[in-house]
């Protein structure tokens, strides 16, 4: 047995909890690891946190200037040469394009390091797949991921959503909500087949647990009426059913929800309120303008109609809710349509999952504060078609 499948043997094996003692016991007896550590990915995308058993922790690492977030940011294998010929080398942990982590293993030779790089990558990418599945029966992952305290709000929230990001072959997404700590209202959601993409951007109404409530109830509508096979225009008439029967009207919630056909570029679309969508086609940043419709909730038994256009390869869409569009500056202007084009344009050569990070970096820039008074959502998704 050669050692990568001792290592996949292992790693499937352990217990959830015990995933990072498997891999060091592993690689320490196959590869004559030194040391290992994996590194979680915060809910904030700021820092790696390592992954230790609480109440000790290690320092975090910064995702911007560190070898770690080097190999975090890149998504390749990064080799850091250490005194007396070792070798540190960062490899990311990710599954099906969603960014889980980094895990980092010091090896006694830089030589033995190029060498084996390859296999260690493939661990790594074993190991998130296992995370994935361990996170069902153990807090440990999840908790590790935290460099502050969720407020309960964002605990829903986080739980709720699919991922951050996702590569297929026609595609690529990416998503980031703020302040990550204490978001309320704001969500996203996708799902795949064979030959669809179904992607839902929702902006909820009200702040704290309410809000949470009510995106919980909303999003899960739409999933119920999506597993049931049913359209989206169908699936934006269940769930806004669902909302107006709990809260009569006196809540709602807005959504931009789409299915892309995957061999064609064909789409259908349903905007159901305040999310805005921004389409990069040849250099150019243009606003889509949709038919609006009522926003989920604000009055019985409302018709959908799905809107029909057409994507083509190489487009990229950033959609955004409210809290990135219309937030202020200290002096009152409006961040607006002019200033999200730019931060497009400035980030076009990012890969998706880097572009709303960036986005909303520039976004606390104009804002001139810290903490958002509004949830600030960004999603992006650059269409590659077949």
């Amino acid at each position: 047995m050669n050692r990568f499948v001792a290592a996949e043997r292992a790693l499937r094996k352990a217990a959830p909890h015990a995933l990072l003692d498997a891999a060091r016991r592993v690689l320490t007896e196959q590869y004559a690891a030194e040391s290992v550590e994996l590194l979680m990915a915060d809910y904030g995308l700021t820092v790696l946190q390592p992954v230790s058993v609480l109440p000790d922790t290690l320092e975090p690492v910064s995702v911007h200037n560190s070898p770690a977030g080097r190999a975090f940011g890149a998504q390749e294998p990064y080799a850091e040469a250490l005194s007396g010929g070792r070798a540190r080398v960062h490899l990311p942990v990710t599954v099906r394009g969603d960014r889980i982590g980094v895990l980092s293993v010091t090896l006694p030779g830089e030589e033995q390091a190029r060498d084996c790089l390859g296999e260690l990558a493939d661990i790594a990418e074993v190991l998130g797949h296992e995370l994935i599945v361990a996170e069902r029966d153990t807090d440990l992952y999840v908790q590790a991921r935290r460099k502050d305290r969720l407020t309960l709000a964002a605990e829903m929230q986080w739980q709720l959503l699919p991922g951050r990001s996702c590569v297929r072959p026609e595609y690529e997404l990416g998503a980031q909500l703020e302040p990550a700590y204490a978001i309320f209202g704001d969500n996203f959601d996708w799902s795949a087949t064979a030959d669809h993409l179904m992607l839902y951007v929702t902006n909820g109404m009200g702040e704290g647990i309410e809000a949470s409530l009510l995106t919980n109830l909303a999003i899960n509508a739409l999933r119920n009426a999506r597993r049931a096979g049913i359209p989206i225009a169908d699936q934006a008439a269940l769930a806004d059913q669902a909302v107006y029967a709990h809260y009569r009207g006196r809540c709602y919630l807005s959504v931009l929800m789409f299915d892309f056909e995957l061999a064609t570029g064909r789409a259908w679309v349903v905007d159901a309120g305040s999310p805005q969508m921004l389409r990069l086609r040849d250099g150019a940043v243009e606003r889509v303008t949709l038919e609006a419709q009522l926003p989920l909730g604000m009055f019985e038994e409302t018709d959908y109609v799905a809107q029909e256009f057409h994507v083509e390869p190489g487009d990229r869409f950033v959609f955004v809710s409210d809290g990135v569009y219309a937030v202020a500056s200290p002096g009152g202007e409006t961040y607006g349509e002019a200033a999200l084009a730019r931060a497009i344009t400035a980030t076009r050569l990012l890969p998706a999952a880097e572009v709303p990070r960036a986005i909303l970096r520039e976004l606390s820039g104009h804002r001139g504060r810290t903490v958002p008074r509004d949830d600030a959502l960004v999603v992006c998704l650059d269409w590659r078609g077949r």
